[in-house]
């Protein structure tokens, strides 16, 4: 029976070891504690020492390990939403401001950054003309208190209203002439942003 108590006894240390190494790995890679060369665990019959990267784990073993354990902030990513305008209607052009709005405001809420691209083109031009834009003034006091909203003016639809009306078509300061309004979309969509049409 003693031998059996032994056995035992030596079982259990060696796993509390294993354990022990294992969370200590971990928890040096989520930056929790500093690196350490090795663990010890108490048993009856001494210490036994576990090297701590000594136990092989997948990649994916890791990550899980680590999401158990890592604090919410090392989980953080950052957000990214594009919002359309092609309508040259004013309700429209404020609904995507109060969106932009709404989502930069969550976000700074929860300590997460974001980002938000408002693309218009066609009609919905009319937003960033300088001579035109129902919602110049708003546009304006955004780029000084929302900097993670950024504007983009199709530079096709630029074009050809220029042709149409026979005159330059001014853009608001706080906006960037693109190529295509519509590639712009495409490019953020394929770059894994976010796609909303108010």
């Amino acid at each position: 029976m003693s031998n059996f108590s032994q056995t035992i006894s030596a079982m259990s240390a060696t796993i509390i070891s294993l354990l022990v190494g294992l969370s200590s790995s971990v928890a040096q890679e989520a930056g929790l504690v500093p690196a350490q060369t090795s663990v010890t665990a108490a048993s009856s019959h001494g210490a036994a020492r576990t090297h701590a990267n000594s136990l092989p784990r997948s990649g994916t073993q890791k990550r899980t390990e680590l999401a158990r354990i890592a604090p919410p902030s090392a989980a953080k990513q950052e957000h990214r939403l594009i919002l359309q305008v092609n309508t040259n209607d004013p309700a429209s052009m404020n609904l995507a401001l109060n969106n932009a709005l709404n989502v930069t405001q969550y976000y700074k809420e929860v300590g997460e950054a974001v980002k938000v691209e408002v693309i218009t083109f066609g009609p919905g031009l009319h937003m960033l003309r300088d001579d035109t834009s129902p919602v110049k003034a708003r546009i304006e006091e955004m780029a000084l208190s929302t900097p993670e909203v950024s504007f983009k003016a199709c530079g096709n639809t630029q074009e050809k209203m220029q042709k149409a009306e026979n005159k330059d078509i001014p853009i608001v300061a706080q906006a960037q002439v693109v190529r295509s309004g519509v590639v712009r979309v495409m490019q953020l969509q394929e770059q894994g942003w976010t796609y909303v049409k108010p």
